[in-house]
C-alpha cells in the first residue's frame, strides 16, 4: 500500500475525521466539557489544579473541556464527586458511551488499511527517529507537527488531524489494551518542537505514559557506538489469530508489509534496537533528568 503520509504521524494517523454521525456527538463532548469548565472555575481551580487531582495533564484537561478529547467516565465520575456536581457529570457518561460508538475517525484511503488493523492489534512495536510516536503526543505537540509540514496544511485541515490523532489515542485506555512497546531516538525528545513548553508538556506525557503497567518507552541514546536503526522508523503489530505485519511510512511514501519475510526482517532489527536502547528504568530516569533540565 503506498500513498501520502502526513508530516510526523509515527506510525500513521494523519486522517481527517469524518463527517457522517459526528456532528452531534462533537456537541455533546463540547457541551459536557464546557459543563466540566463552569464547574472547575466555581470551585476556583486552575486546569492545571483539576489534572493533579485527578491523574491528568493540564493539557488533557484542556481538551476535554474544548472537547477535543473524549471524556472518559471514570474521569466523569471523579470531576463530579470533586467538584460537588450532584450527578450531572456521571449521568453524563451513560450518554458519552453511547457517542463513543457512533463517533468515527474517517482516514485518507492510503491509511484505512493500517487503521482498521490497528484498532484490532493486541501488540503494537515502534521505533521512532523522527517524532514522538502518534500515540503518545500531546495536542500541542500534534498542532505542531501538522502546522510544519509541507506543503503546508490549512488550519481547517490540522485541526481535523489534530482531533483525529487524539481520538486515536483511546487504544491506549480501551479494555483490553494492546501491549505496547516504542523506542525513540534521544534526539527527538531533546528537540524543542514547538517551543519549551510544548516539549516540557510533551515529555511529561511520556513519563505519565511510561508508567501504564501494558506500555514500555525506551530510549536510544545519542552516544550509542552501535544502532540498528539507521534505515528510518517502522511500526510492527500483531492481531490475534494472524502473522505479525509492519507498517512504514516515510517522505509522503506509506507502506503495509505483510511478507512473512519482510516482517521477520523487521522484527529482528526492532530487536537488536531494542537490545541497544536503554532499559525502561533508565529511559524513564533519562526524560526526567531531561524535564528537571527544562
Amino acid at each position: 500500500m503506498a500513498g501520502q503520509p502526513e508530516a510526523g504521524a509515527g506510525a500513521g494517523d494523519g486522517g481527517t475525521e469524518g463527517t457522517e454521525g459526528t456532528e452531534d456527538v462533537s456537541d455533546l463532548f463540547r457541551a459536557v466539557g464546557r459543563q466540566i469548565r463552569t464547574a472547575r472555575e466555581r470551585a476556583g481551580l486552575s486546569q492545571k489544579e483539576l489534572g493533579q487531582r485527578v491523574g491528568y495533564g493540564e493539557e488533557q484537561i484542556s481538551s476535554v473541556e474544548r472537547g477535543r478529547r473524549t471524556p472518559q467516565p471514570e474521569f466523569l465520575a471523579t470531576v463530579d464527586e470533586l467538584l460537588e456536581c450532584g450527578g450531572l457529570l456521571a449521568v453524563a457518561a451513560e450518554d458519552v458511551e453511547r457517542a463513543k460508538a457512533r463517533r468515527r475517525v474517517r482516514h485518507p484511503e492510503w491509511f484505512r488499511d493500517f487503521a482498521a488493523l490497528e484498532a484490532q492489534a493486541v501488540e503494537l512495536c515502534y521505533f521512532a527517529n523522527q517524532a514522538v510516536p502518534g500515540l503518545f503526543q500531546t495536542e500541542s505537540y500534534a498542532r505542531s507537527v501538522f502546522a510544519s509540514r509541507q506543503p503546508f496544511f490549512d488550519e481547517e485541515s490540522i485541526e481535523q488531524r489534530v482531533t483525529a490523532r487524539l481520538a486515536r489515542q483511546e487504544l491506549l485506555i480501551r479494555w483490553p489494551p494492546p501491549t505496547v512497546s516504542a523506542i525513540v531516538q534521544e534526539a527527538v525528545l531533546r528537540q524543542p518542537f514547538g517551543g519549551p513548553k510544548i516539549q516540557r508538556e510533551q515529555l511529561e506525557c511520556l513519563v505519565k505514559v511510561a508508567r501504564l503497567r501494558h506500555v514500555e518507552i525506551q530510549v536510544m541514546p545519542t552516544l550509542s557506538e552501535d544502532h540498528a536503526g539507521m534505515g528510518g522508523p517502522f511500526t510492527l503489530l500483531e492481531i490475534k489469530g494472524r502473522p505479525r505485519m509492519a507498517y512504514l511510512e516515510v517522505q509522503h511514501t506509506s507502506r503495509l508489509i505483510t511478507d512473512p519475510e519482510d516482517v521477520r526482517v523487521l522484527a529482528a532489527k526492532y530487536g537488536s534496537i531494542r537490545g541497544q536502547a536503554l532499559t525502561t528504568r533508565e529511559s524513564l530516569r533519562l526524560i526526567e533528568t531531561m524535564l528537571g533540565d527544562l
